[in-house]
């Protein structure tokens, strides 16, 4: 077999031509070799200090402390020319958000993203929420809404409700025209067939709106806009801020713990098609849930096991903490709704992890049973787990629970993320039910290495932006590159000016 580059040429060359053909070689090779050196000076460099993802060994004592954040800090202000909003806007933007609280959370803030690109006063956003919560208590019964108007005020502006519209002395109601966006619509979409709908009717309603603003934009402002929504604007009520501080108190005062987002609940294993180790009863349920709730797929559970499309079992996630190190002495919080399956799935992991807790477990007020219903629920978990020393989920996907957190975790400080990349994983836990199981800790291992822990890093497809911000809300105090650097210190102090002289200019106009 020829190696490439080495193969033999025929014919004959004289010793003279031979020494020249050497030399030409010689030269080409010396070029060669100072391109991939450049390449690799340049690939290093241009990462800004972002360490790479691959590690020698997995240490518990900095799993237990904040990942490296390589001189980065988390920063959403603007850093070029942001002026307030303008006194008179285009219209009015209503918007529904759909789903659960990662998919509301994400959607908040393209509505307020989309407000700022079509020059739109944003209503108040509607959650819906009764369809798989039963809970109608909206974005007033779960978010700060003065906190979120105030925080945003040199964005967007916000109103709860749409203002009648006063005509020859008569008052009437603006109906806002209904329109249906294209999933992961671009900014094009919005600033021509929306903003039309805008202008002829004066308002708009976006229904649904999951999904609906591409998240790669080619803007660093419009993506931090979505990080001032996201991490600062959008806080629970005092209610709930309380609670989830009291558990996480409680939970901190035994020494550090860890949350798990343990994913293995019917609607997502009827969604991922993942049946076969459940009962023939347990399979006509989950079937039935899938043929109600979603498109008809083929689904092949062999398949989709191989490719890491099911989540993770508890007992895999008790193997591969057990398989970093964590012994039975580990205080975990469990965020989770009803586990599908029953007891039978929970044993062979509460006998690996046996100091396991949830909300209930820990807090026994009142005040518990009060505000964990519905959505409030999902909120007090989710500020348990922002809050928690280590975050695993067993199943991060764009329409996840933990997909907004793990952002928000590593906005909040490269707090450490346990991410198991089930495709990876997938083959080693099959060998394993076969019987094969020589080498399974070491195999594990190896997959678990080449994870990210909570460190920056690329944000590479399918990774959303709301999991992973960087580096477009993050800046540092001596960068390499003048645009990763951080604003000025009194950066809220210029913008409140801006906004006062824009106010100041309106008023004296009007009189």
């Amino acid at each position: 077999m020829r190696r490439a580059g080495f193969h033999r040429q025929h014919g004959r060359h004289s010793g003279g031509s031979g020494f020249k053909g050497m030399i030409v070689k010689l030269s080409v090779a010396a070029v060669v070799l100072l391109i991939c050196t450049l390449s690799l000076f340049f690939s290093s460099t241009g990462t800004s200090n972002v360490q790479s993802n691959y590690r020698s060994k997995i240490s518990l004592e900095e799993l237990w402390s904040n990942a490296d954040s390589a001189g980065w800090r988390p920063s959403s202000a603007p850093r070029t020319h942001w002026p307030p909003p303008p006194n008179e806007s285009n219209g009015y933007l209503r918007v529904r958000c759909n789903g659960g609280l990662n998919q509301q959370r994400s959607a908040i803030s393209n509505a307020v993203l989309a407000a700022r690109i079509m020059n739109a006063t944003l209503v108040l956003p509607e959650l819906d929420a009764n369809s798989f919560w039963h809970d109608d208590s909206g974005f007033h019964g779960i978010y700060d809404v003065e906190h979120f108007i105030k925080t945003l005020r040199y964005d967007i502006k916000i109103v709860e409700s749409i203002p009648e519209n006063q005509k020859n002395g008569k008052k009437k109601k603006i109906k806002a025209f209904q329109l249906r966006p294209p999933r992961d619509a671009p900014i094009s979409w919005y600033t021509t067939d929306a903003l039309k709908k805008m202008k002829e009717h004066g308002a708009i309603y976006l229904t649904p709106f999951s999904h609906r603003l591409a998240e790669e934009i080619d803007n660093p402002e419009y993506q931090r806009l979505r990080c001032r929504v996201n991490y600062h604007a959008l806080r629970f009520k005092p209610h709930i801020m309380k609670l989830s501080q009291s558990i996480v108190d409680k939970l901190r005062a035994k020494g550090p713990f860890m949350s798990i987002h343990l994913r293995f609940e019917m609607d997502m294993l009827a969604f991922a098609g993942c049946f076969d180790i459940f009962t023939p009863a347990e399979q006509k349920i989950l079937k039935k849930y899938r043929e109600e709730n979603f498109a008809p797929k083929r689904l092949v559970y062999s398949e989709r096991r191989a490719i890491g499309k099911c989540p993770l079992t508890p007992e895999e996630v008790g193997l591969i903490l057990r398989t970093l190190g964590f012994d039975n002495s580990t205080r975990i919080y469990l965020a989770a709704g009803e586990l599908f399956g029953g007891d039978r799935f929970m044993k062979p992991f509460r006998s690996l992890f046996p100091r396991l807790e949830n909300h209930s477990s820990v807090e026994h007020s009142e005040e518990l049973v009060e505000n964990t219903r519905g959505l409030a629920g999902s909120a007090v978990d989710y500020m348990v787990c922002l809050l928690s020393d280590i975050f695993m989920p067993t199943y991060d996907g764009p329409s996840n629970f933990a997909n907004n957190l793990l952002g928000h975790r590593l906005y909040y400080g490269f707090r450490t993320t346990i991410r198991p990349d089930r495709k990876a994983l997938a083959p080693i836990f099959i060998d394993r039910e076969s019987g094969r199981t020589a080498g399974f800790e070491e195999a594990i291992r190896k997959v678990m290495l080449k994870t990210n822990f909570g460190e920056p890093h690329k944000r590479v497809s399918p990774e959303s932006f709301y999991t992973n911000s960087w580096p477009e809300c993050f800046c540092q105090t001596s960068p390499e590159n003048p645009a990763d650097k951080c604003p000025p210190n009194d950066i809220l102090n210029i913008m409140n000016n801006e906004l006062e002289k824009a106010e100041t200019d309106a008023n004296s106009t009007i009189s």
